[in-house]
């Protein structure tokens, strides 16, 4: 069975933890706990390639004033960033972090567009949203809260990074 580290990326309060929980445990919680450092969660997936276990790595909020640690990727077989769709300043920040990761690598990387269980806040053309979405393999339109595609995101990943 191979083992791989995929990395969660966004800003703070965007659900990172809460998406990990829903896969990992199959659990909600309405409380929000902010995450410092590191997390590290495994689940195993299988594959058309086989077993795959993932080592899921939830990074702390990333934000202005915090920055980001390139030192978090090394070893990576991929990684998620997570945006809020009831914030679109979390999306911009998910485009400057994208940034920063294809400066240090070029693994494979996922959108999670997060809380689709609530109103979008966020009023981006057609246009500017292909335009965010294109630099990823796909985008996930995702609720911690509801599991909405939630499992198909880590499947679709872990059958990525296991090819």
């Amino acid at each position: 069975m191979m083992q791989k580290k995929v990395c969660l990326l966004g800003a703070s309060g965007v659900g990172k933890t809460s998406l990990i929980k829903q896969y990992v445990e199959g659990i909600f919680s309405e409380k929000y706990l902010t995450s410092i450092g590191v997390k590290i969660d495994k689940k195993q997936v299988e594959t058309k390639s086989g077993q795959v276990k993932l080592m899921i790595w939830d990074i702390e909020g990333i934000d202005r004033y915090c920055g980001f640690q390139p030192k978090y990727l090394r070893g990576a077989s991929a990684y998620i960033i997570v945006s809020d769709q009831t914030r679109s300043q979390s999306l911009l920040e998910g485009v400057e972090i994208q940034k920063m990761i294809k400066e240090v690598t070029d693994i494979p990387g996922l959108l999670a567009i997060n809380k689709s269980d609530l109103p979008e806040a966020w009023h981006w053309s057609q246009k500017e949203l292909e335009d965010i979405q294109s630099g990823y393999e796909k985008t996930f339109h995702t609720s911690a809260k509801t599991g909405e595609n939630v499992e198909n995101m880590f499947t679709h990943l872990a059958q990525i990074i296991a090819e």
